[in-house]
């Protein structure tokens, strides 16, 4: 549908990143692309639909919607989704090189290390507007397009069709993976990072202070992988084995888990339930709430069940 080779760099952690179909599609034909530009800073633009054409979408009508400056050239982030409120939530990682050294993890002043949230549908002139009930809007000093904050590289986000809860993978530093949920409506979340790497202090070593903080859903070392692939909550019908259960896999080693959905918003141990090869990098759904998991090789896979 669309060709950014040349706008887009990329290499490492660098590339098309994220996209996502307006909820309106039908009126509104537009489709939001997360990408790391030739400077390999972050850009979240949307592209319309050809008019001569309705399997392209129309260079021509690209319009940038968030630039973001990255001082390295890793932990972009990059996942963008659409949410039940028609909001555009946009995921960026904390800047990269290692532990955060700029701290932008816990800086309200800077849009790295945060989930945003965007209202793209032109109210105004302006590519997007600040939602009035963002958590920081009326913070001095804070950015307002800022919805959670604390995370370190939140790779891939989902919304639950059924509760409109948050799903974050969220890739960790040397030790620990986290699974992390924002419940339905809830902005203004602290994640820890980098006081906290999953359950653990990262600064300082031990003795942390984590006040305030949300622990994650739940979390797996790295003698089980070592990047976390954010999946989604299984709401189709094909597979009632998975029904209520949240899917989610690792680049490296391949294992893919499932947690249970409570309500309560507790932890939840991960249990696998498959593996692959190496190079699972995002799950998607579709329309009827099945769930899909591509590869770097190019293959997509369908989630099925199957006891044992």
């Amino acid at each position: 549908m669309l060709d950014l080779r040349s706008a887009v760099s990329t290499g490492g952690e660098r590339g098309l990143l994220g996209q996502a179909v307006h909820p309106r599609f039908a009126s509104d034909p537009r489709v939001f692309v997360d990408y790391t530009d030739v400077d390999g800073n972050t850009v979240v633009a949307s592209y319309r639909v050809a008019a001569n054409d309705p399997d392209r979408l129309d260079p021509a009508t690209a319009t940038r919607v968030l630039s973001v400056d990255q001082p390295y050239g890793n932990h972009n982030g990059g996942a963008l989704a659409f949410g039940p409120d028609g909001k555009l939530y946009v995921s960026l990682g904390d800047g990269g090189s290692g532990g955060d050294p700029q701290g932008n993890g816990q800086r309200l002043d800077s849009l790295l290390g945060k989930v945003l949230r965007l209202d793209v549908n032109g109210a105004s002139s302006s590519p997007y507007d600040i939602p009035g009930d963002n958590p920081f809007v009326s913070r001095d000093g804070a950015r307002p397009e800022i919805w959670l904050t604390g995370l370190r590289n939140p790779w891939r986000i989902a919304f639950d069709r059924a509760t409109g809860d948050l799903w974050i993978g969220d890739v960790g530093q040397g030790h620990w993976e986290e699974i992390d949920v924002a419940p339905a409506g809830v902005g203004g979340l602290n994640f820890g990072w980098n006081t906290m790497e999953g359950r653990h202090c990262f600064s300082p070593g031990s003795g942390c202070d984590s006040a305030g903080l949300t622990t994650p859903k739940t979390e797996y070392g790295h003698d089980l992988g070592c990047t976390v692939i954010g999946g989604g909550v299984y709401r189709g019908t094909a597979q009632p084995l998975l029904s209520g259960g949240y899917v989610f896999a690792d680049y490296c080693s391949g294992r893919i888990w499932a947690i249970p959905v409570a309500s309560d918003g507790g932890g939840a141990d991960p249990i696998q339930v498959g593996e692959t090869g190496s190079g699972t990098s995002a799950f998607g759904e579709d329309a009827d709430g099945e769930l899909y998991a591509a590869n770097l090789d190019g293959t997509i896979w369908r989630v099925v069940a199957t006891p044992r």
